[in-house]
């Protein structure tokens, strides 16, 4: 299902400041989602990360970070340009998420923090009613064991314990839901060749769900998701590429089939 149909520059004149002066920002008139699965391809400095990042605010999603867009420091010019786009819907996504990969270390911290804080809670209330009926001190648990059990089935004990790859993968298996609008940023960086694979095999998964993705990446193996559309933010304005015209394939099928020919050079 497509959720998100399209993205609109408001009517007024754009600011003499970042990321207006960004050329595929500042040539931004609309660009349409048509597909289940999008992707934001190009160079890093390109603009597609600060489209997504503004899309992600105008949407007010959830975000799997330490703060969420509308409060988060680093994100105050991406919500300059989510205050000027227009979002049309087919409906107003309720589920899903953004996603940085480079703030999932904060999300890590944040779910450590908070099993720590209800582990302390239970220590206080073995000590504050060693003298009460088991009765009373398991209505008192309850409601704290149940978080912590919650927490535990989505995510496990440590995410830490695990490589980064494999907590993004938890992650995903723990969040991703049916009839949710997901942000990625590049999510393809902790994943290794395989785990990649199964990113895809949990997106094509939720889009028989009725999810909707849109993903900033650099990964030709993610770009090859059946049917999806490609925007490359390389050029200005933004335009729809194919699979196979895509520089990030064609450098990596060429280096893979002669990797001398590059080194030689370096």
């Amino acid at each position: 299902m497509i959720h998100l149909h399209s993205i609109a520059r408001r009517d007024g004149e754009a600011p003499h400041r970042f990321p207006f002066t960004v050329p595929v920002v500042r040539e931004l008139a609309r660009l349409s989602f048509t597909t289940p699965v999008t992707f934001f391809v190009g160079e890093n400095g390109s603009g597609k990360s600060t489209v997504l990042e503004a899309i992600a605010a105008a949407a007010a999603l959830p975000t799997v970070g330490a703060r969420d867009t509308r409060r988060d420091p680093t994100l105050a010019a991406q919500r300059e340009l989510a205050d000027a786009l227009r979002l049309s819907w087919e409906r107003k996504a309720t589920r899903g998420f953004f996603l940085r990969a480079e703030d999932f270390f904060g999300f890590t911290r944040s779910l450590a923090k908070m099993r720590a804080e209800l582990l302390a809670e239970l220590d206080d209330v073995a000590v504050s009613y060693a003298g009460a009926s088991p009765k009373a001190r398991e209505l008192r648990e309850g409601p704290i064991r149940a978080s912590l059990g919650e927490m535990e089935r989505r995510y496990g004990t440590d995410l830490d314990a695990n490589s980064h790859g494999q907590s993004f993968l938890t992650l995903f298996r723990a969040r991703f839901v049916p009839g949710g609008l997901y942000l990625l940023d590049e999510p393809e960086a902790p994943l290794s060749p395989q785990s990649q694979l199964g990113l895809m095999a949990m997106m094509k998964d939720m889009v028989a769900q009725d999810a909707q993705f849109i993903i900033a990446t650099h990964s030709p193996i993610l770009l090859a998701f059946p049917g999806a559309t490609i925007y490359s933010f390389d050029q200005s304005p933004v335009a729809a590429v194919s699979y196979d015209s895509l520089e990030h394939v064609n450098l990596t099928r060429d280096f893979l089939a002669a990797p001398d020919r590059f080194l030689r050079h370096l």
